[in-house]
């Protein structure tokens, strides 16, 4: 009830924000019509109007984009230029390759043109009032003079170009995931006539990206990677990422890894100490693995993808962390019910924090069954017992109890107050990614019959 509610706030709030944002563009368009030359191009509610040509293009053509604008303009003094620039700046023209500061030609070299933003300044009364005295103080004329600003494809946002491109009405996607230098979109149905140049405008206004892929299927559960195709750059799938003071290097094309997680990464290695012990069950590329290693945890790492596994091998050699770490490549529950179970007993006698890291929103719940009657021991030990945490995708109205209930029908054993529920991220509309944290409890580690 409580996700509804302020969904149902939200979309009202947004809904008067776009009443409002639409009655302010009808009173500035009214008000162009009426006005001269410049107050016309001033008062448009975008600065640039692409050609209606290049509406439907699929091969990229950058002249086809370019383009003369008028923009209002201060002439100043080169004396005062910089003192002038400055006070101005929350009214000066911003634009990618546009200098706000350009020759007069009408004068001598002793002025200069200041370009002003057009949706701002469109006679002298739009300076605030601290922004007028400035000029008075400077010797500064309030008139406006008109500048013929020639705009290209290179002094143009991402936004611009698609929405010139794309077909009326429909969305615009310009986000995408930085991965290294590659840039990693999903883009969508009546975007993929166009996908090609979407790769590339993106990749133009994005330095250091030089691959953008797009994703064509769902992630592989198995092992966790999808398909997907190039749509501009070099095909170099091999990414080398820096997340909180850790260098990682994989084939993203063959491995799972999402920047979006990189809090959730912090988060837990936090709660490691000098000294405990990390089952990492479903390891990955070793981004829970590699840090836990580097804050002197002894770590062993599984992920049943051998791409992963190798990858994961080479980041702990990467960070000089392979002393620290044992690797493996099996299936989650042969995981628990190999290495983690030998290492286990003697474990429970120490004082040192046991961790159980489950990564694996899509299944991770399932596999808490492993943990049923996984030990024999007589009389059980209570003293250490390990803290899982494990990770679930929810589409519930209410996620935190339905990863718990999921987790408890798994487990055997209720979990309900015996846990905490940790957001991580919303994944998708009303799909959230979810973190039980729990102690294993005796009952489910030392009860008598193991489920099969």
């Amino acid at each position: 009830m409580l996700r509804f509610l302020s969904r149902t706030f939200a979309s009202v709030q947004i809904q008067r924000k776009l009443d409002s944002a639409a009655v302010l563009q009808s009173f500035l368009l009214s008000d162009s019509a009426s006005s001269g030359s410049i107050e016309r191009t001033v008062m448009e509610p975008k600065l640039y109007r692409p050609p209606p040509e290049v509406r439907g293009m699929t091969s990229l053509d950058k002249d086809a984009f370019t383009q003369t604008i008028t923009v209002p303009a201060l002439q100043v003094p080169t004396g005062v230029l910089n003192k002038v620039v400055k006070s101005l700046k929350k009214s000066t023209i911003q634009r990618p390759g546009v200098h706000r500061v350009v020759q007069d030609k009408e004068e001598s070299s002793s002025f200069r043109l200041v370009l002003l933003d057009p949706h701002r300044v469109s006679s002298a009364g739009s300076f605030s009032e601290a922004e007028a005295e400035a000029l008075r103080s400077f010797g500064v004329s309030e008139e406006l003079k008109q500048y013929e600003l020639k705009l290209t494809y290179d002094n143009l946002k991402t936004e611009e170009v698609l929405e010139a491109v794309l077909p009326q009405g429909q969305d615009v996607t310009s986000a995408f995931s930085r991965v290294g230098h590659i840039a990693h979109m999903n883009l969508r149905d009546h975007q993929l006539p166009y996908k090609n140049l979407i790769g590339q405008v993106i990749m133009d206004k994005n330095p250091g990206v030089t691959c953008v892929i797009n994703k064509t299927n769902m992630i592989d559960s198995t092992y966790r990677n999808f398909k997907m195709e190039v749509l501009a750059g070099e095909e170099n799938m091999v990414a080398k990422v820096k997340e909180n003071g850790v260098t990682y290097e994989f084939d993203f094309s063959r491995v799972y890894w999402n920047s979006r997680l990189s809090t959730e990464h912090q988060r837990v290695v936090q709660l490691v100490k000098r000294g405990d012990t990390v089952f990492d069950v479903f390891a990955g590329v070793g981004p829970f693995a590699v840090p836990a290693a580097r804050v002197g945890a002894k770590v062993l790492a599984n992920d049943l993808n051998p791409e992963s596994h190798r990858w994961l091998q080479h980041n702990c050699k990467l960070n000089k962390v392979e002393s620290k770490v044992q690797t493996f490549n099996l299936d989650g529950r042969d995981f628990i019910r190999g290495p983690l179970k030998q290492e286990l007993p003697a474990l429970l006698k120490g004082e040192s924090a046991v961790h159980v890291v489950m990564n694996l929103p899509g299944l991770a719940l399932e596999f808490l069954d492993a943990f049923r009657g996984l030990l024999q021991l007589e009389p059980p030990c209570e003293q250490n017992l390990p803290t899982v945490h494990c990770y679930g995708f929810s589409k519930d109205d209410n996620p935190e109890a339905d990863v718990v209930e999921r987790a408890s029908r798994s487990l055997g054993f209720p979990l309900e107050d015996k846990c905490s529920v940790h957001f991580v991220r919303n994944v998708a509309p009303n799909k959230d990614m979810m973190c039980v944290r729990f102690t294993v409890p005796k009952e489910v580690l030392f009860c008598s019959e193991a489920k099969t």
